[in-house]
């Protein structure tokens, strides 16, 4: 029979075999998992370049859109700015008359008017005077 001693070696060597057993089956796992993860920073590595040579040509055909953009602008505002003068140019020719033109048929306008009543007011005065 195994004496007391005997026995806690033989729990002792059990759990050390149990826990080297565990230790090495992490170890597998741990390996396969960084295997894996290096092939897929590899792919990764490999995918890269070609996705930003992609996003280069990206960014200068935006760049190129936007400058024919900037000159569209610059282009419209030129036009706005002759728009606004030639604007204010036919305003300074055409309402300078056409004030004149408005006041001179106003003053005629009230000129006849009191032509009309001057009339009126003779015309009663000489009826009264030939009665």
């Amino acid at each position: 029979m195994l004496t007391g001693g005997e026995v806690a070696a033989l729990v002792a060597a059990v759990v050390w075999a149990v826990l080297a057993t565990f230790l090495c089956v992490a170890l597998v796992k741990l390996i396969k998992l960084i295997n894996a993860a290096t092939r897929v920073v590899s792919d990764m590595g490999d995918r890269t370049p070609p996705l930003l040579e992609d996003m280069s040509s990206t960014v200068e055909r935006a760049n190129t859109s936007l400058e024919r953009v900037e000159e569209i602008t610059a282009n419209m505002q030129s036009s706005s700015e002759d728009v606004s003068t030639m604007t204010a140019l036919t305003r300074s020719v055409f309402t300078g008359p056409l004030v004149k033109i408005a006041s001179f048929s106003y003053a005629v306008r009230r000129v006849m008017g009191q032509r009309r009543t001057l009339a009126l007011v003779r015309t009663r005065k000489r009826k009264e005077e030939s009665r």
